[in-house]
């Protein structure tokens, strides 16, 4: 499943299901599609969201997870090409196009909808 961000004065954001619910939720709104935020909850939705993807940052550097930990291959997979290991994307690299959207919003006084 794919869903999509929707603002004015900002470009269309699609994402894969799984995600786009989490970083929903983060915002402290439900994850049921189709769904919006008014115009006067986005910037606590913003605060919340870059609170949470904080906490995870913290929460990581706790327990000795670093970015560079996140891209060690697989010794199952010591065949594979470079071309075929695909390194994990963190959450927060993941949300920055949607930190982006309702930053959008906020400033433009506008909405935020996902389909």
């Amino acid at each position: 499943m794919l869903i999509t961000f929707h603002s004015k004065g900002s470009n269309d954001i699609t994402m894969f299901g799984d995600i786009a619910q989490q970083l929903i939720h983060m915002m402290g709104f439900c994850e049921t599609v189709p769904g919006a935020i008014r115009e006067e909850d986005i910037a606590q939705a913003l605060k919340n969201l870059k609170d949470d993807i904080n906490k995870a940052k913290q929460e990581n550097k706790q327990s000795g997870i670093t970015a560079d930990s996140t891209i060690e291959t697989n010794p199952l997979d010591a065949d594979l090409d470079d071309d075929e290991f695909e390194p994990e994307i963190s959450l927060s690299v993941r949300a920055m196009p949607l930190i982006t959207l309702l930053e959008s919003a906020v400033n433009e006084k506008s909405y935020v909808m996902w389909e």
